[in-house]
């Protein structure tokens, strides 16, 4: 069973708050966590402006029929962690949404893998749009995807 707290919560307190204001209130457990994150189990990991981390354990219940990780679970990992990255540039009350997302997966995942960190990095921010890099790597850093993502800023 997943629990989670009402998304509303948090979506009525971003609009007043910066998006780096935001993200800290939220990893401090001030504003609940978004439903996807319990969801899929990842956690926001450090935030800094500009780049965002999230951690991640694959487990069996993530696996595709081949007993990998499904490729759009590791996906939403960088989605959130580019995405994140983006919001710590947003002023109050603005808001972003992913326009286009590029993956690639270079090493597999199982549930036997380590845990995961997927870092966002904002590669360009602009009044109508921003862009972003992702990784996701062990505690080694060996990689097991990269991203690349462009989002559209809205008001």
């Amino acid at each position: 069973m997943i629990e989670w707290e009402d998304p509303t919560i948090g979506a009525r307190a971003a609009q007043s708050l910066t998006g780096l204001q935001y993200l800290e209130a939220m990893k401090s457990g001030e504003l609940p966590a978004p439903p996807i994150t319990r969801l899929v189990g990842f956690a926001l990991s450090s935030i800094e402006p500009g780049r965002v981390v999230f951690e991640f354990t694959a487990g069996e219940e993530h696996s595709n029929p081949m007993a990998g990780t499904h490729g759009g679970i590791l996906t939403t990992v960088l989605d959130s962690a580019m995405g994140c990255a983006i919001a710590t540039k947003l002023a109050r009350g603005q808001g972003y949404t992913t326009l286009e997302l590029k993956i690639n997966f270079v090493r597999p995942v199982t549930h036997a893998t380590s845990k995961l960190f997927g870092e966002g990095r904002i590669v360009h921010f602009g009044s109508k749009t921003a862009t972003a890099e992702g990784y996701l790597r062990d505690a080694e850093g060996r990689l097991y995807a990269h991203a690349t993502t462009t989002c559209l800023i809205f008001s």
